[in-house]
């Protein structure tokens, strides 16, 4: 939007080249200027802006498109896991086993006793994660795998290896 410039005084105005001399009418010549409001930028820093601007939407569309496929990787990786393990060997129902894991480690299958001897949502202690075939550290094991490792030691022994909790 052009504004209307300050008009100079006889001398200030002739101090101006010819293209910048302001009419006391306001009004513009041929080959005059008129100052606009706010700063002007050259062609060069307008694409600059520009250039930014769009680099600046690019990268956040990026992100956004970036989180939705991690988030549907790890949702296809979860349901995956569950998938292996979706069969309960035995007979015994989920229920049976939250109610076990509730009573062990509030659910929690991260959970590591106060000692570090029982670890993971059903408190397995090494040996007896070995022998239903899982590998590594209990805690770390996916939940679905303990949940099905839980079933395995309960079809061979029952509620015993939880003498508190089964």
């Amino acid at each position: 939007m052009l504004a209307a410039p300050a008009v100079a005084s006889g001398a200030q105005n002739e101090k101006l080249p010819p293209r910048v001399r302001l009419h006391a009418d306001s009004s513009i010549g041929i080959g005059e200027a008129k100052a606009l409001s706010g700063p002007m930028l050259d062609p060069v820093d307008r694409y600059s802006e520009l250039i930014v601007r769009r680099t600046v939407k690019a990268e956040r569309v990026h992100k956004v498109h970036a989180r939705k496929r991690r988030e549907a990787r790890e949702a296809r990786e979860e349901r995956e896991e569950r998938e292996k393990f979706e069969n309960l060997p035995g007979g015994v129902t989920m229920a049976t086993l939250e109610s076990i894991a509730a009573c062990e480690s509030g659910g929690n299958p991260e959970a590591v006793s106060s000692g570090g001897t029982y670890r993971g949502k059903y408190q397995f202690d090494q040996g007896t994660w070995e022998s239903v075939g899982g590998t590594g550290d209990p805690a770390a094991a996916p939940e679905a795998e303990q949940d099905y490792r839980a079933a395995l030691l309960y079809s061979r022994s029952g509620s015993s290896p939880w003498p508190v909790c089964g």
